[in-house]
């Protein structure tokens, strides 16, 4: 909807303009009567693209989780103190460094001041603000405990930037090694073998099976290597926009959860980061089904948000939590057993926070126990590589050499 510059006078006399989102003009003038105010002038705010300011937000750094939880921290503290919501936000979107999280702040100052309620402002910024956080936002509103959802909400994002942070540094050495095994590979292939090459085709003797391979590999990536990286950068291209697809990222969202070695960590990780939301929505007051249905699009994985709503559907038919927990095979038979425990007792927010107490430690050992399991893969990776690098390089300079002897 448009932007409506207003003045106006209130009922004693005191000149007043500000910014509405209205439909047209009139409803921006219904809007002012009904509030006190006598409308003197409407102009509709005509939004000029400026192009250089759009290049310059692509440059900037994307607002992530540390921007999150500094947001939360803030909020918190400002609501606790009894600051108007239009003041705090209009304060932090000043003193925010990042252009695009201080545009989208003053965004949600002007619905704030149009008559939105804060949940909704945030609501029409879903790139920055996901479902889960609308969502608690929107229980404290109703609530009145708005300073409690945001240091729940700062809590539950330490957590997960500090699981996500764990994982990154799990796979960096793994990555590295893995992407320097293929410059060394590419280097050997384009410039150390053709070398050799010339050295055993000018004996015009029988070479190794070893020998071949490395020549007949070399050969091929330098007569095809503008095809070969062609093929690779269309590839890469090709996975990443099928992969945007809504097909697409739910086969990579389950078929990720079964890779070797890492699989098990991000199953494990995502079901906790769902049993921690589920414990902080339950805590709050929202029903049982229609917390599935926030928290399933706050998993950020399409295959086990499917498995969530499962859930969601036999609660809605009248079945237990635990029976359909059971059915959709995610869940270990402790956590089955734990989930059983709080049903019966009516401590589902506790039962759900010892899964998600249960699921990070988990995730935290298997971190820390991850890079010795990979580590064994990648040494025997290696050790082949240079197993038939050393055969093709030094057999055929043994075999003349004991042809010189013998000569």
């Amino acid at each position: 909807m448009p932007l409506f510059h207003y003045k106006g006078r209130a009922h004693r006399g005191d000149s007043i303009e500000g910014v509405i989102e209205a439909s047209t003009a009139d409803d921006v003038a219904d809007q002012l009567f009904s509030s006190g105010i006598t409308p003197i002038d409407i102009t509709e705010k005509i939004e000029q693209v400026d192009v250089l300011a759009e290049l310059k937000d692509r440059l900037v750094r994307k607002p992530g989780l540390p921007d999150l939880i500094l947001f939360s921290r803030q909020m918190y503290t400002l609501t606790r103190a009894g600051v108007p919501l239009s003041r705090a936000i209009t304060g932090l979107a000043k003193s925010n460094d990042n252009p695009i999280i201080a545009k989208t702040l003053m965004d949600i100052v002007v619905a704030l001041e149009s008559g939105r309620t804060l949940s909704n402002a945030l609501n029409q910024h879903p790139k920055l603000f996901s479902h889960l956080f609308v969502n608690m936002v929107q229980v404290g509103e109703n609530t009145g405990r708005l300073e409690e959802s945001f240091l729940q909400l700062s809590n539950y994002l330490e957590l997960e930037k500090d699981t996500r942070d764990r994982i990154k540094t799990a796979l960096r050495y793994p990555a590295f090694v893995i992407i320097a095994i293929t410059a060394a590979m590419f280097i050997i292939n384009m410039f150390v073998i053709p070398a050799f090459a010339k050295v055993f085709n000018s004996f015009n003797a029988e070479l190794p099976w070893a020998t071949k391979l490395l020549m007949g590999t070399s050969q091929f990536t330098i007569s095809y290597w503008p095809y070969i990286l062609a093929v690779l950068i269309a590839t890469i291209f090709g996975i990443r926009n099928y992969v945007k697809t809504d097909n697409g990222k739910y086969q990579w969202d389950k078929y990720k959860l079964k890779i070797p070695a890492t699989g098990p960590i991000i199953k494990k990780a995502t079901l906790g980061r769902f049993a921690r939301a589920f414990a902080i929505s339950t805590k709050a007051g929202v029903p049982v089904v229609q917390g599935l249905t926030v928290v399933s699009r706050a998993v950020d994985n399409s295959y086990v948000e499917e498995n969530i709503q499962q859930i969601r559907n036999g609660i809605e038919r009248g079945e237990t939590l635990t029976r359909t927990a059971t059915s959709t095979g995610m869940f270990t038979p402790l956590v089955l057993q734990m989930l059983a425990v709080g049903e019966e007792t009516g401590a589902i927010d506790e039962l759900m926070d010892e899964v998600a107490d249960f699921y990070e430690r988990e995730v935290e050992l298997e971190l820390k126990n991850l890079s010795s399991a990979i580590e064994p893969i990648l040494i025997v990776a290696i050790g082949v590589m240079v197993f038939i690098l050393a055969l093709g390089v030094f057999l055929p300079m043994w075999d003349l050499a004991a042809a010189a002897r013998g000569g």
